[in-house]
């Protein structure tokens, strides 16, 4: 049910337009691809204890692959982390069926749809959020959170807030590292920057930085 409500999502007309139109269009390299061009549900353990947020399916990536973080180099930079933590059966993921399986993960978004410049509007993420508590609700087992990116990292924080989480005070603030605890329960939420090229390229993000998260977010989760 779930995943057929989003799958059909019209809520947002600027990603609808977005979306379909980078799927008409295409890339010069995927031309020969059937692209997704439609919202990109979450994958991963159903019995997931880890649950990994980013922010929105890439145009060319997962609006095309139909698979969150697959096919692009954000998702080479966090299949080679998870695979490297025992986390995916593979370090690399293309397709839906390139055979990629998680180990106690669940991988969602704070918006479904791939948005122009990778940059969502607060409505729009707004009217994305009912997703996340859906699957929020599903996922009994989640302990920790690793929110990959501010908006991210906002998204988790306002999701958990609407599940009955206690806001600290002060409020807390996005930092590559952080682990925030929010009163009522909730798993922890461990912060990181997002694996974008533009962190990535810069330096900004290392994948000793990106493992360094991914176990600490790891160990939360499992205990070990």
């Amino acid at each position: 049910m779930l995943r057929s409500d989003l799958v059909g999502c019209r809520r947002c007309p600027r990603l609808v337009d977005h979306r379909e139109k980078v799927a008409r269009e295409k890339r010069r390299a995927y031309r020969d691809c059937t692209y997704w061009g439609r919202p990109v549900p979450g994958l991963g353990d159903p019995k997931a204890r880890l649950l990994i947020v980013g922010l929105a399916p890439a145009a060319h990536g997962a609006n095309r692959t139909g698979r969150m973080f697959t096919g692009d180099r954000s998702g080479d930079w966090l299949y080679r982390a998870l695979h490297r933590a025992g986390l995916a059966s593979q370090a690399a993921s293309t397709g839906l069926d390139d055979g990629l399986k998680l180990r106690g993960v669940f991988i969602t978004a704070t918006t479904r749809c791939a948005p122009p410049d990778n940059a969502p509007l607060r409505v729009e993420m707004e009217n994305c959020r009912e997703y996340l508590l859906r699957e929020l609700a599903l996922l009994r087992n989640v302990k920790a959170i690793l929110a990959l990116g501010k908006i991210a990292f906002d998204g988790s924080v306002r999701g958990l807030l609407e599940r009955g989480a206690i806001l600290p005070r002060p409020a807390p603030k996005f930092r590559h590292g952080a682990i925030v605890r929010l009163g009522g329960h909730c798993p922890p939420i461990v912060a990181s920057f997002h694996p974008s090229q533009q962190n990535t390229q810069t330096g900004r993000l290392t994948e000793e930085m990106l493992d360094a998260v991914v176990s600490s977010a790891k160990t939360l989760a499992t205990g070990h």
